[in-house]
Parts: structure tokens; sequence; C-alpha cells
């Protein structure tokens, strides 16, 4: 079979403009190649060849514009589709009435990108079906309480846009706590054990009831007073549940246990705390909860708390158990976060190398985005990894139409063009945005460059402006002037580069999420801009402006 390569050029490049144009201007070239093949099997007998065009079709348009990608597509005949096709509604299993729901988490500090997930579900389902979402602040241990992270969840949530009806913590509850502690002794069910740890699991994992279980109630209730009193140490509640499960973590799992670390809240009034199996469901219940959204890594924790639901013969909540989100790639973990703040490696909870919801919002990332994406991942049981490129995109979306367009040059180096005229060039703010107005960059024959992209003998497009060959590289790049007809420059694959005129540059810095500054320069119309302001550095990416006096820093979104 011979290929017509003009015609199978023209498909691929239709293909990989798509694609592009649906992953941030950066095209997938094994899954245009598998687009291309099933559309034309006939050409499978020549994959390798029809690989070879695929992978000189995308380094051809890797350095365009989402703008640049939708005009050659259209150019092309083809009309631009937005990705994305229409979600399934997402709903709960057997609603009868008003839901009342709950986001539960520790108050060790801020939240993340992982709780979101929780947070934004109970919300979707307590807006859609009327009721009430419970924030409950789950505090009961206390070497994992940082108090300023009561506060700090609730500012995390009101941006997030999640609305909280009542809020509670879990530390003010604890005589309820004693008391549901204690009928669970009196009815038998529960006992204090004085064993060894070791002991104990040695017992346990053979099945065997070790001898506190046999005590009686009458023992059991003046051990569980000199407990309260700080009599006794050493010891925790059990509660009573099959020996022989063949789960051996639910066989006599504790309940309550001796802590004597102070409180940020209550300090030393307390000594002895329920465990997380114990006073969840009895929030619960008394809390009123008619589902409970958590991650299938929970449903050993529900059959644990079962138990306490049938021995006080109460209804349990609809329990539903969503796959894992699988997140890589950030910081998570909220103590290593911590000791890294008081060691100086982040700047604090909103360094933007970090995962936190502050994080974000200070590189720019939407609440709605964040919101959205959650929303698309739902409450499947599949596990599912998390998409960065996705949230992106959705983000994308929403800044796109607002964010003025500039140039940047990082690792800026000089650039001397001989045999070029002075030209004034004036561009639009925003492309689809005329209301924006124009920004004037002014050429006189030196300018700052990307200086690591440039090499000798290489033809250049100065973006805006007209093509370039590079005679020599020092201190100084010395180029020539070309031409200035943009065919020109595809003909030869000149690389479009991005160059700031050296007169009335700005020097600005932007925090990369890998902790990499990069230092540079932006156009003087760059001025204009507030802090806040979310802007698009042209074939660089979206940044948002987080600081404007002595000097510019922006922190990077995304391409």
């Amino acid at each position: 079979m011979v290929m017509n390569m003009e015609n199978v050029k023209k498909k691929i490049l239709a293909i990989a403009l798509k694609n592009a144009i649906d992953h941030n201007g950066k095209a997938n070239p094994k899954a245009v190649l598998g687009r291309f093949l099933a559309e034309n099997p006939e050409y499978r007998k020549k994959a390798k060849e029809v690989s070879q065009v695929v992978e000189k079709v995308v380094k051809e348009i890797e350095n365009l514009s989402i703008d640049d990608l939708k005009k050659m597509l259209k150019d092309l005949g083809v009309n631009v589709e937005e990705k994305g096709k229409k979600e399934k509604d997402l709903e709960l299993p057997n609603v009868k009435d008003k839901v009342v729901m709950r986001f539960a988490p520790n108050p060790s500090g801020p939240l993340h990108i992982g709780h979101a997930r929780a947070a934004v579900l109970n919300d979707y389902f307590v807006k859609k079906y009327g009721g009430k979402l419970i924030l409950r602040l789950e505090d009961t241990d206390p070497k994992r309480v940082l108090p300023e992270a009561y506060d700090m969840i609730k500012e995390d949530l009101d941006w997030l846009g999640v609305k909280v009806d009542e809020i509670v913590i879990q530390s003010d509850r604890m005589e309820i706590y004693y008391e549901y502690g204690k009928k669970l002794i009196e009815m038998g069910y529960a006992y204090v054990c004085e064993c060894e740890p070791e002991e104990f699991r040695k017992l346990r994992n053979k099945g065997i009831p070790c001898k506190c279980r046999e005590r009686s109630v009458e023992e059991n209730l003046d051990l569980w007073e000199k407990m309260l009193n700080g009599k006794i140490e050493n010891v925790a509640v059990r509660l009573k549940t099959d020996i022989r499960h063949k789960n051996p973590s639910i066989r006599d799992f504790p309940i309550f246990r001796i802590e004597k670390t102070p409180h940020p809240r209550t300090e030393d009034k307390y000594v002895v705390y329920p465990l997380m199996n114990f006073s969840v469901p009895i929030d619960d219940y008394l809390l009123g909860m008619t589902h409970v959204l958590r991650g299938k890594d929970h449903i050993v924790n529900t059959e644990k708390q079962s138990y306490i639901y049938k021995y006080f013969n109460w209804k349990m909540p609809e329990f539903i158990h969503y796959g894992i989100l699988k997140i890589e790639d950030t910081v998570l973990s909220t103590s290593s976060i911590y000791k890294g703040i008081k060691e100086g490696l982040y700047s604090g909870w909103d360094d933007v190398r970090l995962g936190t919801l502050r994080a974000l919002r200070r590189r720019g990332i939407k609440a709605e985005a964040i919101y959205e994406i959650m929303k698309r991942i739902g409450i499947k049981q599949a596990d599912v990894k998390f998409s960065w490129e996705n949230l992106y995109a959705i983000n994308k979306e929403l800044i796109d139409k607002d964010a003025r367009r500039f140039f940047f040059v990082w690792n800026p180096k000089k650039l001397v063009i001989e045999n070029a005229k002075k030209r004034i060039l004036n561009l639009r703010m925003h492309p689809d945005r005329p209301e924006f107005g124009k920004r004037e960059l002014i050429f006189d024959g030196e300018v700052y460059v990307v200086g690591d992209e440039i090499e000798e003998g290489k033809m250049y497009r100065l973006m805006e402006l007209f093509n370039i060959v590079v005679e020599k590289i020092n201190d100084i790049i010395k180029a020539k002037y070309h031409s200035d007809d943009f065919k020109i420059a595809r003909k030869n694959k000149a690389k479009i580069i991005h160059w700031i005129p050296i007169k009335d540059s700005l020097k600005v810095k932007v925090l990369m999420p890998t902790g990499e500054i990069k230092e540079g320069f932006a156009e003087k119309d760059f001025k204009i801009v507030n802090v806040d302001d979310i802007v698009q550095f042209e074939r660089f990416g979206f940044v948002r402006v987080d600081k404007k006096d002595d000097e510019i820093i922006c922190c990077y979104a995304h391409r």
C-alpha cells in the first residue's frame, strides 16, 4: 500500500491539534497515533511510518498557543468542539426526606486537596436533597491537634464554597462519650483491659480471650472510675466483639485509652479519650446522620462501628464507601508540613510546593475548579488516580477569559540584532477581549530572551515580530534580521521565542510548584496588574500576582 503522505499528514495534524487543545497545548503522540489507526485501520501495517509522521507533526505544533492551535484547526475546516461530555448526575441511595451529613476532619492543619473530595461531595448532596451539613472537628487525640487549625479549616471550607450549617467539636462532648462508655460497661459489652499491648495482641491473634474479659461489671465500673480520676495508667477499655472473628483487628478492639498530653482546648481536664471507632458512631447517631460518605479503606471501621449500633439497638446511617483517591506529586501530610514550616523548609501553609488548599489558592487555582473536579470524581467504588492536568484544564476554562496576556523571559540573556529597524508593536491584552485594551512593545535592536533556548546558526522567530538567524553566542547573543514572513519561519522549523525590550523592562520572580524560582523580565505594561490578578505569560503559563512592592513576585498556576 502506497501512503498518500499529504493526506495522512493532514489527518494526523487535525487529530494532533484536537488532542493538544484538550490537554493544555501538549499533544500525546501515542494518543494521536492510536486515534489515527482506529479511524484509518488500513494503515495499521504502516504503523512504524505513520508513527514517524505523528512525532514530526507533534513536534511542529508543540510551541503553539491554544489560540494558534484552534486557528490552525479551523483553517483545516474542522469545528473546534470543547472537550467533555455531560456527567451523570450524582445520587445518594435511599433518600427518604432531608439528609443530614458530615465532614469530619482532624484539626491537625488546614485542608488539603485530599480533604476536598469529602467536603465537596457532602456539600453537594446536602444542597441537592436539602438538609444539614455538620462540620465535626475530631480532636480527641491531643497529640494531633494544631490550635490554629480550627479556624483555618472553617476558612478553607468557606473559600471552597462549602456551606456548613452546624459546627461540632468532639473535645466539647467528652461527658457524652463517658456516659455511653459507662452504659456499655454496665450492659456487659465493654471491659477495662489491663493487659500489656503485646500480650493482648498475641492472645487476640490466636482468638483467645484475655483474663480481663471475664471481669464482673462492678469490677469494670470501679476500674472505669479510677481511669477517669487518673488513678491508674496503661489500661484501655475494649468492646466485646467476636473473639474469633476472621479479621483479628475486629476482635475486642479498644474504644477508650489514657492520654496525659494536655489538650490545646481542655488542657489537663481529661485523661481518658475515646478512640475513633467509638466517638464516630456515637456522634453519627446522636447528630442524626442519614448518610455517611467514606473511603473504602474504612470498610473495616464500619464493621467495627456496627457493634456499637447493635448493642444500643440503633439504626445505622446509609454508608457509602468510595474508592481511594490517589494523589501524587505533592506534599499532603500535615505533620510533615508543620515540621517543615518549623524548620524553615516551607514558608508557611500556603507554600506553593504544597497540596494545601491555601497553596493552590495562592497559585491561582479557583475554588470552583476544585469543586468541579471532585464532583466529576464522584463516589465511584473504583480507586481513582487524581489528575492534576484535569484540574488545570478546568481551572483554565475559568481564568482564561479574564487573564491578560504578557511576554515574560526567564534566565534572561541579552540579544543584539543587526539590520533590524525600530518597530513599535501594539498587541491586545487579550485575543478575545478588545475592551482590555492594548500593550506597547518597542523593538530598538536589543532585547532579552531566554538564553538556554538559543543555539548558534539556527533561525528563530521573535513572537509577533520577525525571523532572525543567530550568529554568535557569548555573554551577549548576536543575530541578524532575516525576514518578516511567518511562513518562512514554519518552512525552516524556526522555534518561536518570546522577548522583552531591555528598556523599561520589569524584574519579575515566579515561584514554581517544584520549588524553583524563575527570575527574569516582563514587559513594561505589566505594571498595570494588581496583587491577586491572574495573567498569562505567553508560552510560559498562567500566574497569579502575589506581591508587588519592591519587587514583583508571581506564583505559577499551570500551562
